[in-house]
């Protein structure tokens, strides 16, 4: 018996960005074309009201997945398809001041999605809607005729939440939508998004640094590291029986409340630069339990290792005993 066909499925996804000098600087020092590979063979697959939550550190190639799959970037390699109307996936941004029209009222940015996707719908209709929306996410009807710089942070990301809601998703692209509030507003953002997705059974792509946040959040958890997913993993499993070195070096930073005074290792070394990186696997420079084959060889994430969950020579040694 086959289960339910994935919303979102990704197949080796591959970012390639031109990061070359001028032609005419390449022409005269005699320097060769160089091209930044932001995603790099990336693939998974996200099922009907889940959230799989994309984590790593800054420049890891998150953003870029969420821009890939919502249309804003096109793939250099690998496949997206998206099951279903592609009119019903919306994405909420970042920053929620950035992403909303300043010279624009609130009911007017909340309505923009309607008027475009439906523009057959009576003004009186629209209007209730926009109501029905600024009450949903915990805004009252009168605060349409606002400006978004009248509002704080958290209520900004309501107003982008419900601009969201306003095309009747069925599938948010959530590109680390609370990194810029502060953390007791964030809590209140989170649960209103847990609250929506159960009652309209909504489908997200979770993009975040933040482990802690992600443990509230997500179903599904998937570790990337300079541009390729080095774990995935039900989140309770992971959170649980981290796998590969670089998750546990994450989980290791988030702060713990039972033992405040537990000694915690900082993340050792830098993120080498996705232009020139590492030989073989891309995290043994940073690596405690890298060895030779490491250097020399990339790994993959392989059936017999773990059920595909890890791409880790030491993960797989461990497996083998």
């Amino acid at each position: 018996m086959t289960g339910p066909r994935p919303i979102l499925e990704v197949d080796a996804l591959e970012r390639r960005f031109d990061v070359s000098a001028p032609w005419l600087n390449r022409l005269l020092e005699g320097k060769p074309r160089r091209s930044l590979r932001a995603v790099d063979g990336v693939d998974f697959d996200i099922l009907p009201g889940q959230t799989l939550a994309l984590v790593g550190e800054s420049g890891c190639g998150k953003s870029t997945i969420a821009k890939l799959v919502t249309g804003l970037h096109a793939p250099s390699g690998g496949a997206i398809r998206f099951n279903g109307d592609p009119a019903r996936m919306q994405m909420i941004f970042q920053d929620p001041f950035a992403s909303l029209n300043p010279r624009w009222r609130v009911g007017r940015i909340v309505a923009e999605p309607l008027r475009t996707l439906f523009p057959e719908t009576p003004d009186t209709q629209v209007q209730a809607r926009v109501d029905e929306l600024l009450r949903t996410v915990g805004l009252a009807p009168a605060d349409a005729s606002k400006f978004p710089h009248e509002f704080s942070g958290g209520q900004r990301q309501r107003i982008s939440i419900a601009r969201a809601l306003a095309g009747e998703p069925e599938f948010l692209v959530c590109d680390e939508p609370t990194s810029a509030l502060d953390v007791s507003v964030q809590a209140q953002v989170l649960n209103l998004m847990k609250r929506l997705q159960k009652e309209m059974g909504l489908t997200y792509l979770f993009i975040s640094h933040d482990l802690s946040v992600v443990r509230h959040m997500a179903d599904v958890i998937a570790v990337m590291y300079l541009g390729r997913i080095v774990e995935i993993q039900p989140a309770a499993d992971l959170f649980a029986k981290p796998l590969h070195p670089y998750t546990r070096m994450l989980l290791d930073t988030i702060p713990d409340l039972e033992a405040p005074r537990r000694d915690r290792a900082p993340m050792g070394g830098e993120v080498p630069s996705p232009v020139s990186p590492p030989s073989g696997c891309s995290f043994h420079p940073r690596c405690p339990l890298a060895f030779g084959r490491c250097q020399a060889e990339r790994p993959q994430r392989l059936p017999h290792v773990h059920d595909r969950r890890v791409a880790c020579f030491a993960a797989e040694a461990a497996a083998d005993v």
